[in-house]
């Protein structure tokens, strides 16, 4: 079998491992595989890759060249198409020409499989493409809810596929001294330093919070420096950038577990790969653990939430910020905002007690800690109501747990096992045709529920 995979880039990062991984699997399976890139120097990897320039390209006669430049080293490579052409995350506005370019191709009878990260939708305006996508062609989903809202949109069970990513085994060097709550994060805005930050406060003394990575992009850097200046201000013991001149079974192996704090992430390496670095992972929990839990990973340190006390928040700012960033969105996405919105953002923040932590900007995360550090009768009521952040001084990683979930992990998610499930999910796509089509603006509506959001995703104020 002929597999092209596509993807925009192979930096360094999940969803480049994502597609090495498939590709190599794919290879050990025996299949012939080719990676189609825009990047004219890749890292170095014994794996096949052609550079595709095209994919830099706009303009109205972007698709078409799109197209030819797809087709041609598919040509090159193999004598002739692929059997399946795979693309990763093809609906993101990264390269506009794309999704017109897979019409061109979907109607030269290209057998297409577009493997979906992040649903635009979801709270996603920056990467939004309002092109209707190719129709009757196959899909492939990370997380079970995302399969759950295109089933439900109307999309046949026979054109969808969960695809599991591989995990491969991590090292941690021993002998090391223990003291860090690892995060290893490239730490963009909704990966939730601040919330990070907020657990540094409940951690023993003599350890520290650690993150990894710092962002790429111009904003996530600036809010990471802001982050970074903010606890250096508080003496905050977290330290920033440990894994630039680190290897990283050095900073598994100075590390007592790992953390997570982020709101979304659409691949949940950082809920397994520490497992097999026979480290324990704390802290938020988020919708994809309910398909790790599925495949008998046990979590016993995760939280669903952090409540805040409404004493101790600013409701009309938080009441304002909420208002401001659904406006926003709605324009965003071109859309009418519904006269009942504001009203029913006000409802929900004064119908509550508490609200979550998680769901704060910035400007409010930073203002509650603060608050904690200085107000220690504060600091006692926020964790009476979070039994976590009370846990946190005296818990243990349970060995025996990290040992099964390691198993399973390894099992679940090894090369052979992602390897076979691809060949499984091909099989599908060569031979059993599917009539269904996917409009982006009707899933937005699915996806669009105001009382659902972090102003981490949304909010453009601050």
């Amino acid at each position: 079998m002929r597999i092209a995979l596509v993807h925009y880039h192979l930096h360094p990062g999940g969803l480049t491992s994502v597609v090495y991984h498939q590709a190599q699997a794919l290879i050990d399976q025996g299949e012939s595989v080719l990676i189609l890139t825009r990047d004219e120097q890749p890292p170095e990897q014994p794996l096949p890759v052609f550079y595709v320039k095209e994919l830099h390209y706009e303009g109205p006669s972007a698709p078409v060249l799109l197209a030819r430049a797809l087709l041609k080293a598919m040509n090159v490579y193999w004598g002739q198409a692929a059997d399946i052409l795979h693309v990763h995350n093809p609906q993101v506005q990264t390269h506009e020409a794309l999704i017109p370019a897979l019409h061109i191709l979907k109607s030269q009878n290209i057998r297409l499989l577009l493997q979906i990260y992040d649903l635009t939708q979801d709270f996603r305006p920056d990467r939004y493409v309002p092109d209707s996508y190719p129709e009757n062609c196959h899909y492939g989903l990370i997380t079970s809810q995302d399969y759950s809202y295109l089933y439900r949109f109307g999309m046949k069970p026979e054109g969808l596929h969960l695809i599991p990513h591989e995990v491969a085994s991590i090292s941690s060097t021993p002998g090391m001294e223990r003291k860090r709550y690892l995060y290893p994060v490239r730490a963009v805005r909704r990966k939730n330093i601040g919330e990070a930050l907020l657990l540094s406060l409940f951690i023993p003394k003599g350890r520290t919070i650690a993150i990894t990575l710092p962002p790429v992009d111009n904003l996530n850097q600036w809010i990471y420096r802001y982050w970074r200046n903010f606890a250096a201000s508080l003496k905050l013991p977290v330290e920033f950038d440990v894994g630039l001149d680190t290897p990283l079974s050095d900073s598994f192996g100075s590390s007592f577990c790992t953390i997570t704090t982020s709101i979304k992430g659409s691949l949940g390496f950082s809920f397994l790969e520490p497992w097999t670095a026979g480290r324990a992972v704390i802290g938020r929990r988020i919708n994809i653990c309910r398909d790790f839990e599925k495949a008998g990973i046990r979590f016993d340190a995760l939280y669903d939430a952090i409540h805040i006390p409404r004493v101790y928040i600013a409701s009309s700012v938080l009441l304002k910020k909420c208002t401001q960033a659904i406006q926003h969105m709605y324009a965003s996405f071109s859309l009418k905002e519904p006269p009942y919105i504001k009203q029913m953002i006000t409802d929900e923040l004064f119908s509550q007690e508490t609200f979550d932590f998680g769901r704060f900007n910035e400007e409010l995360q930073e203002a509650l800690i603060r608050t904690l550090v200085s107000n220690d009768v504060a600091c006692q009521d926020v964790a009476e109501i979070n039994p976590f952040l009370t846990s946190m001084a005296n818990w243990q990683p349970d060995e025996a747990l990290i040992e099964q979930n390691r198993g399973i992990i390894l099992d679940q998610y090894g090369k052979e096992r992602i390897g076979k499930s691809l060949q499984d999910m091909y099989d599908m796509v060569l031979y059993t045709p599917v009539i269904h089509r996917n409009s982006p603006l009707k899933l937005l509506d699915m996806y669009f529920d105001p009382l659902r959001f972090s102003l981490l995703e949304v909010d453009h104020t601050w």
